[in-house]
């Protein structure tokens, strides 16, 4: 195993459980192994667009763009150090029972991060859309359309970009558990000719504990 440390690239989509769910398992891996994240931004909404889709999921992608947005406009204004305090308060606030409005939730995710409230317009606005999709497309390009995230980038040995799908987890792997998956991920995702591991999941949805 390599001690060289590195850095991997995550990206995300606030409204996403499961991408949730992963970003936490990395910030316990950054602990465990030599390697650090980069957060960036996808959307389920752009990923979506045009797909004959139950209403209730509509409903859910027209709802995700708000967070999204306001992702970007935070990163174009400050940078993508901003991202990972942005997204943490932003999903503490999403992934849980007392969700509050969406108004609420990124006014007080903003409010956490430091950030100026007048971020928030975003949500409402498609003035940064360019932006997202060339974040979008920067990490989804390599791993094609018929994935969602979370999507993982990793620099391989030979110079050339790990980039896979997942892993879709839960709860949230801690310490050495979280070292093993991230060793297993890697071996598996850096095998020439792999591109599928899955079973089913049946009813569970994602827990952080």
């Amino acid at each position: 195993m390599s001690t060289e440390r590195v850095t991997a690239d995550m990206w995300f989509d606030p409204s996403c459980p499961w991408a949730w769910v992963t970003s936490r398992w990395l910030l316990e891996v950054e602990q465990v192994r030599p390697v650090d994240f980069r957060f960036h931004v996808m959307s389920l909404s752009v990923l979506n667009a045009g797909r004959d889709l139950p209403q209730s999921y509509t409903d859910f992608l027209a709802r995700a763009w708000g967070p999204v947005r306001v992702c970007v406009a935070a990163e174009q204004r400050f940078g993508n150090k901003v991202l990972l305090p942005l997204y943490t308060a932003l999903g503490n606030r999403i992934h849980t029972p007392d969700k509050g409005t969406q108004e609420e939730i990124i006014l007080g995710a903003l409010a956490e991060a430091g950030l100026p409230a007048d971020l928030a317009e975003a949500a409402h606005s498609d003035a940064f859309d360019a932006e997202l999709r060339a974040s979008h497309h920067a990490g989804m390009d390599l791993v094609g359309q018929d994935v969602g995230t979370p999507v993982i980038h990793v620099p391989g040995a030979d110079g050339e970009t790990i980039a896979f799908f997942g892993p879709v987890v839960t709860p949230v792997p801690r310490g050495e558990a979280a070292a093993r998956l991230w060793d297993g991920v890697l071996l598996v995702a850096g095998t020439p000719g792999f591109f599928e591991l899955k079973r089913s999941r049946g009813d569970e949805s994602p827990r952080l504990f």
